[in-house]
């Protein structure tokens, strides 16, 4: 797989590293003198180019036309969205994907606007603190399908409702999957008849729904306060 990643600021090379190390092929197009002195430090010499990412003449020259995806995360949401109308509707480049810089600027990175997906940084911890305060200790580990399903994560606590269920009789199927249970360090893939345990890893692909309703079968149970009665004189 090919990736054309404009901008080479911080994220743009940490990402260009990540998919490096991956095994992708990658170039990263950046006109900066003192960005392309760092990318130089930091990646492979075929990995680097210099010029304008929002020139058609340097896309074509860095190969556009047979990338699979291009990333445009410059600093600039003007020009990040010049790059990515470019890739999709000049070079048709089969994922588009924007960083946006200015939360206010969202609503223009769009399908209409060549971008299949959209960095908001701002969006993102958003929807990482809600998540972390519905969904209590379970941990997102990743998005699917564009952020409609998750792989997630969570410990089975003492007292949890779903310890000694099995899982054909949660009422999971529809909404979430569970992918692995991790007991005493090992490993086992889960059937209708497995049981939740104390202490328990739980991975699992769960749609919003079912990542809820999972996050309820192993929450920490609750407690009722007792009222301490005053003694009587």
């Amino acid at each position: 797989m090919y990736v054309i990643v404009v901008g080479g600021g911080n994220t743009g090379s940490h990402l260009a590293s990540l998919l490096l190390g991956s095994g992708y092929e990658v170039k990263v197009i950046e006109e900066r003198a003192s960005l392309l002195e760092k990318l130089k430090q930091e990646l492979p010499p075929e990995a680097i180019m210099e010029g304008d990412g929002s020139s058609p003449a340097i896309l074509e020259q860095a190969g556009v036309t047979r990338a699979n995806v291009l990333a445009s995360v410059t600093g600039s949401d003007e020009t990040n969205l010049v790059v990515t109308s470019l890739a999709r509707f000049e070079f048709n480049v089969p994922r588009v994907i924007a960083r946006i810089n200015n939360p206010r600027n969202a609503w223009l990175f769009t399908p209409e606007m060549g971008v299949d997906v959209s960095l908001n940084q701002a969006d993102v911890l958003s929807r990482l603190i809600q998540e972390e305060m519905s969904l209590g200790d379970m941990m997102t580990l990743f998005k699917l399908h564009r952020g409609r399903y998750s792989i997630v994560e969570e410990k089975v606590p003492a007292g949890a409702k779903g310890i000694g269920i099995a899982l054909k009789d949660m009422g999971l199927e529809e909404q979430c999957v569970i992918s692995a249970i991790i007991r005493d360090g090992k490993m086992t893939l889960p059937r209708g008849d497995s049981v939740f345990r104390e202490g328990d890893e739980i991975l699992a692909v769960a749609s919003t729904e079912g990542a809820q309703k999972l996050s309820e079968l192993l929450a920490h149970p609750v407690y009722p306060v007792r009222e301490l009665k005053k003694d009587a004189k």
